[in-house]
């Protein structure tokens, strides 16, 4: 098997190990799929409080950090999967996921309505991006 198709996990330093069996993300060739992603608060070990802005802003910057210990951006994002508790949520979670995301640069996207995540979550992404050559 040569180099680009070995499955690679990735953990990235700052972002909660919830202990489960599963890696933040996994690299494979030039792709990396990343887990869903939670916004829990280091210090308290709870989710963040404030509701969808700050939980989509912690869960982003989660994912700006796994993609960075795999070797890649977010401008390589090609496909989120967005999951919300409440579809009312989905203007102001918007307004946060467009200061992540540069014009032009935007990856295709599903969101979806949940009946429950994590409890106190509201908020869950996962992407697939590219890694550049």
């Amino acid at each position: 098997m040569n180099n680009s198709a070995q499955r690679i996990a990735i953990n990235a330093e700052g972002v909660v190990d919830w202990g489960l069996p599963y890696p933040h993300a996994v690299k494979f060739g030039n792709l990396v799929f990343l887990s869903g992603q939670l916004a829990q608060d280091e210090a308290t070990g709870e989710p963040v409080a404030g509701g969808i802005q700050p939980q989509t802003r912690k869960v982003l910057e989660n994912i700006k950090a796994v993609l960075e210990a795999a070797g890649t951006s977010m401008d390589m994002v090609l496909k989120t999967t967005c999951f919300l508790m409440d579809r009312d949520d989905f203007d102001d979670f918007n307004v946060v996921y467009r200061e992540f995301f540069k014009k032009g640069k935007e990856p295709a996207r599903s969101t979806f309505k949940v009946a429950k995540l994590a409890p106190g979550y509201i908020v869950e992404i996962e992407v697939v991006a590219g890694i550049p050559e």
